[in-house]
């Protein structure tokens, strides 16, 4: 009787949250039905990646689906260590609000919606036992932003797709500062050898197939110097997803 009880009164205190602060769109002050949703403007504004893609890095592609993988040109002049990849959102006005919230304003809330459209774009790269692990924060950042936006979005990640989920599998071993405002050369020196794998994971990695989990990727250099201490340290496999891709001005 006092658990039916308990139930009635949670429902009756979320019924009363929900009338005070009813929800909001993830990215505007419009009300929706529920936690999480876009509003209908926002939705179509929101510039998901569809269709086809590179099968690498995933920045969108122009044409139909032939059947087979397809790569953008960077991918087809980079050598890229991890095997796929995909991201969700081409990186633009909104993306980038959704992202700055994530990043800077602690806007946790935008997690779970964030996370369902990343699952999505992920589905190609799935395996069976795949380890979904994030991109860490070296430590003095993680301290000064008292959370890791790529951790939070690889565990709601894990969790929807069902999957395994270590979020230390690695660490950063310097202070790599931010990759804003270099060139693409000076993105993949700023972070060669910047990752190590946690002494205490290391059996964890031995032939799995690795999903790694960031909440950008530019010229995909952090995703490559992560895949390359996966794959050193005996992962089988590597495969990456972002929340948003950034498409390099022709």
């Amino acid at each position: 009787m006092q658990n039916v009880t308990n139930t009635m009164l949670g429902r009756a205190g979320n019924a009363v949250l929900r009338a005070l602060y009813p929800p909001q769109c993830v990215t505007c002050d419009m009300f929706v039905a529920e936690d999480g949703m876009l509003c209908p403007t926002c939705w179509r504004d929101m510039p998901f990646i569809d269709g086809l893609c590179c099968d690498a890095c995933g920045l969108p592609l122009p044409g139909t689906d032939p059947g087979m993988p397809v790569f953008c040109d960077d991918c087809l002049s980079l050598a890229r260590p991890w095997e796929q990849g995909r991201c969700a959102l081409l990186y633009g006005e909104k993306a980038r609000k959704l992202l700055l919230g994530l990043k800077y304003y602690d806007r946790l809330d935008h997690v779970p919606a964030a996370a369902r459209w990343m699952a999505r774009a992920a589905t190609p790269l799935l395996q069976a036992d795949m380890l979904v692990a994030p991109i860490p924060l070296h430590w003095t950042r993680f301290l000064k932003r008292r959370y890791n936006q790529s951790a939070e979005l690889s565990r709601a990640l894990a969790k929807l797709t069902a999957l395994d989920h270590c979020p230390d599998l690695l660490r950063r071993t310097r202070a790599t500062g931010t990759q804003d405002g270099r060139g693409r050369l000076g993105r993949f020196n700023n972070v060669q050898d910047a990752f190590a794998a946690h002494e205490r994971h290391l059996a964890r990695l031995q032939g799995r197939d690795i999903l790694l989990v960031d909440d950008v990727m530019t010229a995909g250099a952090t995703f490559a110097a992560a895949a390359e201490c996966c794959l050193a340290h005996g992962a089988a496999s590597v495969r990456v997803v972002a929340l948003a891709r950034v498409a390099r001005a022709a």
